[in-house]
């Protein structure tokens, strides 16, 4: 299975209170660039895991909007998850998937075999960082610009993956 880490896209340097702050337009466009990205992907995503700040917020709705006009939406379920923030648990993270996988018998209805079945999650750094090494078992910890993906190959049955691609809005044709 696939599990694809994206951090949001550019947000806006405002003061105040760091969950209200938005996207730029620059950032807008680095979400909808990497929704098409995903949408080249084809993954069968079966979650959508967001975390409830507003910039990652505007991501997800980019990327959904993506997704659906790709007509890729059948059977996702997008879920706003208060531990993704910046400040979130990678070891709870790693455990909250494995569970999810295991008490929902995540790949019965795609067929175990198939490599294209996947979660996203949309989150922020440091957090995004610490996941991908988390769920890896490496110490490498991927620096994330906005807006870039992050793809692991993830063994469920060893319960580790393996990060096969790095994906950023600047490494993408224009």
């Amino acid at each position: 299975m696939k599990i694809f880490i994206m951090r949001h896209g550019e947000a806006a340097n405002i003061k105040g209170n760091d969950s209200l702050r938005p996207l730029t337009g620059h950032g807008m466009r680095e979400a909808e660039k990497m929704g098409s990205w995903l949408v080249s992907c084809e993954p069968k995503l079966q979650h959508i895991f967001v975390s409830p700040y507003l910039r990652a917020q505007q991501t997800s709705t980019k990327v959904f909007d993506a997704l659906a006009k790709a007509k890729l939406l059948h059977g996702i379920n997008l879920e706003t998850i208060d531990f993704i923030t910046p400040a979130g648990n990678a070891s709870q993270v790693h455990d909250f998937i494995d569970g999810l996988i295991k008490v929902n018998e995540y790949l019965s209805a795609a067929g175990k075999d198939d490599d294209n079945v996947a979660i996203l999650l949309i989150s922020h750094m440091p957090f995004v960082s610490y996941l991908v090494a988390e769920l890896t078992g490496s110490l490498n910890m991927p620096i994330f610009s906005t807006g870039s993906v992050a793809v692991i190959d993830y063994n469920i049955e060893e319960m580790q993956g393996k990060l096969v691609e790095m994906m950023s809005p600047a490494k993408m044709q224009h």
